[in-house]
């Protein structure tokens, strides 16, 4: 999957062909990836990915999760001077794209810590980028939440308005889905929250409630269904995340992650 995406990002670059390279016959060249910023690096394994690709020498001084400041060498390459100037463009924007994601969920990841709670991302991704950008949260520090509709049963606001009884959905929908798979429904207030415990869900996502009305669920949850989970969404920001992660909940979602990176900046220079 890495290498058909780098494959697929190159040749959106390339179109029909570098046209620098009709005009000068290649010669032995090296290039550096500077830092002109601070963040964490992400994107190590497609940059590996297209370095096979296009057959050309990489070196990491960052590798992935590793922070970096201005002025740093990321890497640098060798080969082939086309080969290297076709590149270019591709492989900064790998890099930038999932750098500044795992720069910003490493801000994050810094806030929660001491609580000791699991940093989630979302499905709001940009279309067909959801692995890679997922990727760059993981590298961050956060956990992955699901990748799709498949890997768990999440009965959200939209769908409690089909659903007439959530204990008999729930009861039906364990007989459908796999043994393994888990139900999270999703909570607007408190009297919701409650009714998807007695209901029989695993996880509750308590989703745009404030931190005071988390602490009361979390209270009825530790006193009467301690086996399940709880996850804050909703209103996440680098100013709020820390008010929610006191709250006692076991994890803390948000789509800000991704949606909410700004770009780094790097750049590349030939030797």
């Amino acid at each position: 999957m890495i290498e058909e995406f780098v494959k697929a990002t190159l040749a959106e670059d390339v179109g029909r062909g570098d046209l620098y390279a009709l005009v000068e016959p290649s010669v032995d060249a090296s290039a550096s990836i500077i830092a002109k910023s601070s963040g964490v690096v992400a994107g190590q394994k497609y940059i590996d990915a297209l370095a096979k690709l296009e057959n050309f020498e990489l070196f990491w001084n960052k590798t992935d999760s590793q922070t970096f400041k201005n002025g740093d060498i990321i890497a640098s390459l060798k080969g082939d001077s086309h080969t290297i100037l076709k590149i270019e463009r591709t492989l900064l924007n790998i890099l930038l794209h999932a750098s500044s994601i795992a720069t910003l969920t490493d801000k994050y990841v810094k806030i929660v810590k001491p609580y000791e709670i699991k940093l989630l991302d979302t499905r709001k991704t940009r279309p067909q980028l959801r692995v890679f950008e997922k990727y760059a949260t993981k590298v961050g520090g956060a956990t992955n939440h699901r990748m799709g509709l498949d890997d768990s049963l999440m009965i959200k606001d939209t769908h409690l308005k089909t659903i007439k009884d959530l204990k008999v959905y729930i009861v039906k929908a364990r007989k459908q889905i796999p043994f393994t798979t888990k139900i999270e429904v999703e909570a607007e207030n408190f009297d919701i929250a409650v009714d998807a415990m007695k209901s029989g869900a695993d996880i509750v996502m308590c989703d745009n409630m404030t931190p005071e009305s988390i602490k009361e669920i979390v209270k009825f949850r530790n006193k009467n269904f301690s086996h399940i989970l709880l996850e804050a969404s909703g209103n996440i920001s680098l100013k709020t995340i820390e008010s929610y992660a006191k709250s006692g909940v076991d994890a803390i979602s948000s789509g800000s992650l991704i949606h909410q990176a700004n770009w780094i900046d790097l750049s590349m220079k030939m030797d």
